[in-house]
This record gives C-alpha cells, sequence and structure tokens, in this order.
C-alpha cells in the first residue's frame, strides 16, 4: 500500500514511544501498519495469534501534541485469533494482537515495555540505553503441506515454498548442517516448524541457519568486549532485546605477555604461538558462554548470532590470524573491514548455524573496539567536539563531530593498569581506589576495593582486616599522584621535593632521590620517584596523541569527553584533568562512558542497521600515525609537566587551586639552581 497516496480522511495512526506516525486506510493490520513505518514489531508466527510477540495497547484521550483523538472504539473487536491466544496463555487486559486487530479510526498505539523494541536491553546502570531492534536473525513460523504422492516436490522445497509465501524469503540459502535433519524436524513438528533466517544486509540471500519443530519463540545472540586484560559478554533475546546475563573473565592471554606488543613478540619467537593464544581466548570464551547459559537458563544451541570487538591484535588473534605484521611499521591489517564468519569456524560451543559478526577495524592500532566505542557514543552524530579515549596499555583516541572525525592510538603501556609501579596492581580487594592528601600535613587518607568506609573512619580497620591493603590499583595510582601534586608533595616537573621530609616522617630518601609512603601497614605501600616517572611517560604519550588529534581539527579545546573503558570507568575525571591525562574542559561534560566497546557490539548485536552505520563511518574516519607526526614530540615533552608545560587549564582552575606554574625564564635569560654535571 502506498501511504503517500492515501487521503487525509484516512486514519492517522501514532506508534509510541518512537513517535512513528502514518494514515491508514480502515481495515488495516495494526501489525502492517507498523511494518510500513519501521515500527519494528515482532510477529515470529507471521500473524497467526500463536507467539503472542505483537502485542500492543490503545492508548484512549486526545492527544493534542499530535492532533490525535484515540479510543477503544477505533480498532477492530476482540477477534478469534486473540480469544484463542487469551484462553491458552496470558492476554493482559487492555492488550491486543497487533496481527488480529485492524485500524478504524484514529489511533494512539503503544508497545508495552516487556514486548517493546526499545526496551533498555542491560541491567547496568552505565548501559541503560534504548536500543530499537533490527537483527539479522528473524524466527518465522510456517505451516508446511504434508508430501503428496501426485506432487513429487521435495520437503525441503516445500518449506522453501512456505517460508516465501509467508514471509516472503526467496532464493533461500541452506546451511549443509540442517540438509540431514529436514526431514526428521518437519515430522518431529507435525510439518509445523520455525525457522530461524539469518540477513544482515537486505541486498544478499537470506539464509536458514536453523530450524525447529513447532513454534519457538526464542532467540538469543551474545556481544563480546575481547580486551587485552579482561573480556565481557552479554548475553540478550534477540525477541526481546533484553540483556539477560553478562559474565567476564581476564584474558589468559596475559600469561603470554602483559602488553600487546609483547604478545607480537611472542607470536614471532615461537612457531606455535599465535595457534596457541587462539586457542587460550576461544576456550574462556566458551567457559562464558556455559556460564551466561547456566545463569539464564538457555540451551547455547538457542544463541543465533554473535557480535565480537577487540583491538586490532584481539581482533586478529580471535580469528585464528597471525598479528606478525602488526608489531611493526606500517602495521598493515590482515582485514580491515566487517567479518561474516560461522561459530563453528571459530571453535565456538553454539549452534552449528550461529554466525559471527565482527565489526571492522579503523587502523593498524585502532581496532573494532575503538568503532564500537564510537558506534555507542557517536561523535560522528553531534555537533559538539567530541573527544573519546579508551584508556589502557594501548590507549585508542577518537576526536570529532557530524562535520569530520580523526582517530589514533598512543602507547601509553601498562602503568595505568598498575604495572611498572612498585606497589601497583589490579583492581581487586583490598586495593587502594582513592586517595585524598591533606595538604597542611601532608597525611593521607584511603579507600579500598571491597571496603566503604575511609581508612580514617572507625570501621575501616575491622572491615579491612579480612581483604588487607595489598597495593594501589589504576585509579588509585592516578588519585594519588595527582594529590600529591595537588599538596606541593611534587613539583610540576614530577620530582618529589625532599625538603618536604623535614615536615613529614612521609618523605623519606630513596637512595638519589625521595618516596612517598602511602600506607603504613604490614606491607608498607611507597610511591616512588620511578613511579611518578612511570605515570608521566605514560600520561604524557596519551596527551601528545589528543593534542596530534586537536591539531589536525584545528581546536584548542574539546566540548566533551569520553573515558571508556573498565580503566576509564573508575577515574575521577576531576583527578585526571589534573594530572594531564586529558585535556582542559568543563568537569561537567567529563564523565565516564563505561564499556563503551560492549555497548556498541550490543547495538549491532540488536540493529543491523548499526552494523552499516559504523561500517560506513569508519571508511570516513581519518587515521593519524602518531608515530610519524613531527609535532608528537613536542607535544610529549610538555605533556610530561603537570597538568602541562604550555597548555592552561582554566576549566579544571575554577573547581581545583592548582599549585603556581614555575616561573619560565625569559629567551636569553640565564637559569639558576644546580649547575649540570657533565658527562664523560
Amino acid at each position: 500500500m502506498n501511504r503517500q497516496a492515501e487521503s487525509d480522511k484516512d486514519p492517522l495512526v501514532l506508534f509510541m514511544p518512537s513517535g512513528r506516525r502514518g494514515r491508514f486506510k480502515k481495515g488495516t493490520q495494526v501489525l502492517e501498519a507498523a511494518r510500513q513505518l519501521g515500527v519494528y514489531v515482532e510477529s515470529v508466527c507471521g500473524g497467526r495469534g500463536i507467539c503472542g510477540r505483537c502485542q500492543i495497547e490503545v492508548q484512549e484521550g486526545h492527544f493534542a501534541k499530535h492532533g490525535v483523538t484515540s479510543a477503544d472504539t477505533h480498532i477492530s473487536a476482540f477477534g478469534a485469533k486473540e480469544k484463542r491466544y487469551a484462553e491458552k496463555r496470558e492476554l493482559k487486559d487492555g492488550r491486543r494482537l497487533s496481527c488480529s486487530a485492524t485500524i478504524e479510526g484514529d489511533l494512539v498505539v503503544d508497545i508495552p515495555q516487556d514486548v517493546q523494541v526499545n526496551a533498555q536491553i542491560v541491567r547496568k546502570a552505565a548501559d541503560t540505553r534504548l536500543i530499537e531492534r533490527n537483527p539479522a536473525i528473524q524466527m518465522c513460523y510456517v505451516e508446511v503441506e504434508e508430501p503428496d504422492m501426485h506432487k513429487p516436490l521435495g520437503d525441503l522445497d516445500r518449506l522453501k515454498t512456505a517460508l516465501e509465501r509467508d514471509w516472503g524469503f526467496s532464493d533461500i540459502i541452506v546451511d549443509q548442517h540442517l540438509l540431514p535433519r529436514v526431514q526428521k524436524i518437519l515430522r518431529q513438528g507435525k510439518w509445523s516448524v520455525t525457522a530461524a533466517i539469518h540477513r544482515d544486509m537486505d541486498t544478499a540471500r537470506p539464509s536458514l541457519i536453523a530450524l525447529y519443530p513447532g513454534l519457538k519463540n526464542e532467540a538469543y545472540g551474545i556481544a563480546c568486549d575481547i580486551g587485552s586484560t579482561t573480556i565481557a559478554m552479554h548475553l540478550s533475546s534477540l525477541l526481546s532485546g533484553l540483556t539477560i546475563a553478562s559474565a567476564g573473565a581476564s584474558n589468559p592471554q596475559i600469561r603470554f605477555g602483559e602488553d600487546l606488543m609483547s604478545r607480537v613478540s611472542y607470536v614471532m619467537m615461537n612457531p606455535d604461538g599465535c595457534e596457541a593464544m587462539t586457542n587460550a581466548v576461544h576456550n574462556v570464551l566458551n567457559g562464558l558462554i556455559e556460564e551466561l547459559c547456566a545463569e539464564a537458563g538457555v540451551d547455547p544451541v538457542d544463541i543465533l548470532d554473535a557480535v565480537f570487538v577487540g583491538n586490532p591484535i584481539m581482533h586478529h588473534l580471535f580469528l585464528g590470524i597471525d598479528p606478525t605484521e602488526l608489531g611493526g611499521a606500517p602495521f598493515a591489517l590482515a582485514v580491515s573491514g566487517a567479518v561474516h564468519s560461522w561459530a563453528s569456524d571459530l571453535n565456538l560451543a553454539l549452534n552449528h548455524g550461529t554466525r559471527v559478526y565482527m565489526l571492522p577495524c579503523i587502523a593498524g592500532h585502532v581496532g573494532a573496539d575503538a568503532a564500537a566505542a564510537t558506534l555507542s557514543e557517536g561523535p560522528h552524530r553531534q555537533d559538539e567536539m567530541m573527544l573519546l579515549v579508551d584508556v589502557g596499555t594501548n590507549a585508542e583516541i577518537v576526536l570529532g563531530n557530524q562535520s569530520r572525525v580523526v582517530a589514533a592510538s598512543s602507547p601509553t603501556g601498562p602503568a595505568f593498569e598498575g604495572a611498572e609501579i612498585s606497589c601497583g596492581q589490579r583492581a581487586a580487594a583490598g586495593a587502594i581506589e582513592r586517595v585524598r592528601i591533606d595538604p597542611q600535613t601532608l597525611e593521607p587518607r584511603i579507600r579500598i576495593i571491597g571496603v566503604e568506609p575511609w581508612s580514617d573512619e572507625p570501621d575501616f580497620a575491622a572491615q579491612a582486616e579480612k581483604t588487607g591493603v595489598t597495593g594501589v590499583c589504576g585509579s588509585g595510582i592516578i588519585e594519588v599522584i595527582a594529590e600529591m601534586y595537588l599538596a606541593g608533595i611534587i613539583t610540576e616537573d614530577g620530582v618529589i621535593d625532599g625538603s618536604l621530609a623535614a615536615r613529614s616522617k612521609r618523605i623519606v630518601e630513596d637512595g638519589r632521590t625521595f618516596s612517598y609512603i602511602l600506607w603504613e601497614g604490614e606491607t608498607p605501600l611507597t610511591i616512588t620517584q620511578n613511579d611518578v616517572r612511570a605515570i608521566q611517560l605514560a600520561k604524557a604519550a596519551l596527551y601528545a596523541g589528543i593534542k596530534l588529534l586537536m591539531d589536525k581539527q584545528s581546536v584548542d579545546q574539546v566540548d566533551r569527553i569520553g573515558l571508556a573503558g573498565a580503566f576509564g570507568s573508575f577515574i575521577d575525571p576531576k583527578y585526571a584533568m589534573v594530572l594531564g591525562l586529558v585535556p582542559d574542559c568543563d568537569l561537567d561534560k567529563v564523565k565516564a562512558v563505561g564499556n563503551a566497546a560492549g555497548t556498541g557490539a550490543r547495538m549491532a548485536l540488536l540493529n543491523r542497521d548499526y552494523r552499516r552505520e559504523i561500517e560506513q563511518t569508519v571508511t570516513a574516519i581519518e587515521k593519524i600515525e602518531t608515530a610519524l607526526e613531527p609535532k608528537f614530540q613536542e607535544h610529549f615533552v610538555n605533556a610530561m609537566a603537570l597538568p602541562n608545560k604550555i597548555d592552561p587549564f582554566p576549566r579544571l582552575a575554577e573547581t581545583v587551586t592548582l599549585p603556581p606554574k614555575a616561573k619560565q625564564p625569559a629567551a636569553g635569560e640565564a637559569t639558576t639552581g644546580r649547575r649540570r654535571r657533565r658527562r664523560g
């Protein structure tokens, strides 16, 4: 039906919460109207009134904003299909089946929260966004004609005929694993079956990937972010959009190397290194799948679609590709575009027909995880200049707006995750995650993971006895260095001021330098000069990469900053800025965006339109190779200072009292102080 040709007198139908509207002739099926407007209403049974997925509610009253007066009398009376469904299953009061009800007047139609396509899809507060569904998997119930000696058409061919007749799928490709089983499944279902059809792109031929006897009202998918340190996986219903279970695990590849380059080196030095790391990640992924399915009560064979993201090296190792070429210039990817594969080819313990989709990589060191984070946070959809930073061993940086987006990576190393820090550790119970230092007494107070009170509060000692104070994790490292700077313990250049030893016993001589005793427990925790230098080097590499992107965009400030990843989620934006980890910005517009890569993966899982969006966006992103940029070293040197040698931080200074900057000597002016020792 051509809605453009409809008369203005035809009923106006408004679907909520999407707000899509259109005029339709009386007698039009509500489900058909939804489909024509692009409102995704699930209908596994093809309008037979069996599955109950297409439930709606009619809102009554006058909606002045939309110019619609909606009433129960503007929809057809309760039909036979609805009565039959209500007798066999539950149909709440006021609910209708859109496959049965027809339009008889102006309507405001609400898709209930428990079945709506825009339902919240995750349980975690950081991810409570609405994602409209348009999955690559469609569950199609059909009734197939029984065999007839006078019509010698094969069972599979009659199944294809039914799918074309009821669902419009023609020229279907049938997965090989199904061919030996089709006849048995048809007879088990007494010639009624549910076909799982996979079609990622509208222009592609549809594929029959799974077949179930009778009505199958369930289908699931997984979205997974393979990080170099941790792996996060989510199990979602493809029919409701709800994420029903989430799990995480450490990446077992850590035993082959802490950072990405060390893993590439392992592959180069060991003939079976690539296979060993690929097998290790596949094994942990299967363990997570088993854990999620056990928690949710789901059979793994009902998982029919999967989306994976990761940095380029994790991406290659997951696919079994040797990452050696990523170990040196020109950092060539084996494949940069989106990858379509099968779970069985990747040794994943899922249905034989389960499809796997991997988002495209942006560049040699800016991977599918950065693409997923870009999809999630959408700098390319905004007017504001947004900076998106995923802080890790290899920081991935995206900067831009709807006019232009640029991206780069910066080798920060593992210091932010606790490595290379004398008392550093990964985030675990007992690790210091928060630090405050009194600028007068130089006395610290801390908070550790797993214990709510601060160390100067009465209940701290009793509660901390179970875990002890074991080390300092990433967020704690950021805070202690920043607090030491704010308290004057370290200078703008990152030197621990030994003269303060006269004021505080916590400043102690440590060879030719000084250290700061953060915790005087059974195992003292000390911040050394080398620790400060490691953080300076890491943050300078990140800031220099950001500055290069700002240069490319010809901007001297950003409007909004998103800190992504597990580490970014726990960084206090104020301390990140004091340290000079990110440029000056209104603190209200600096937010932790959680596992944005995981959210982007879920978006691609639940809506194939997002796959097309990120595939197109990635081709337009300009990739900057920091190692080849002549100004990188200059930016790096300036960024070694706290927060920066030359860049001002006026908006930060409105909220935080920053120490006065050291006076810079004028050109030609002699410097004072100790004479530098001659080498040689």
